[in-house]
């Protein structure tokens, strides 16, 4: 095993550690920090740079961050005016454009999908915890962070298409 190698593995492991802990925390707290934030997204430039771009060009990674941001903030923007209040924070859009870079724009794309489906799976769960504590099943302004459904969506893509092919 070279040296680049093990860098690139342990730039993924503690890229895991990092999603793991701003999905903690957003349950926690609503908020996704930028300095867990970002050092992910530069351990994806990292990541990449030691594996030699094999696994994404810097245009893809430069897409991805584009596709992850810009759609986010796409969504927040119509979400914001819609509600007229924050529907979703800064902080998810940071995230998903941070993934972008590790993914790519296809991948990030699938891991929003997946992050999606994850806060609907949890936004309903939440609201059947609420309906057996007052009686009352409500979906409508349910308030749950959807920082843990995203990173769900990225650990998941990450397992299934970056890590094994960096394995090889």
């Amino acid at each position: 095993m070279s040296g680049l190698f093990l860098l690139a593995f342990f730039a993924f492991l503690i890229a895991i550690i990092i999603l793991i802990t701003l999905a903690v925390i957003d349950m926690r707290t609503m908020l996704l920090p930028n300095k867990y934030v970002f050092p992910f997204g530069a351990l994806g430039i990292i990541f990449h740079l030691l594996t030699s771009f094999y696994l994404l060009s810097p245009v893809d990674m430069a897409l991805g961050f584009l596709a992850g941001y810009g759609v986010l903030w796409i969504i927040r923007f119509f979400g914001n005016w819609y509600y007229k209040t924050d529907s979703l924070g800064l902080g998810d859009v940071k995230l998903l454009g941070a993934a972008g870079l590790w993914l790519g724009p296809v991948n990030v794309t699938l891991a929003m999908t997946l992050g999606a489906a994850g806060g609907l799976l949890h936004g309903i769960i939440v609201a059947l915890v609420n309906k057996h504590r007052t009686g009352i099943f409500s979906l409508r302004r349910l308030k749950i962070p959807a920082g843990p459904g995203f990173v769900f969506g990225i650990i998941v893509i990450l397992f299934t298409f970056i890590f094994p092919l960096f394995l090889r």
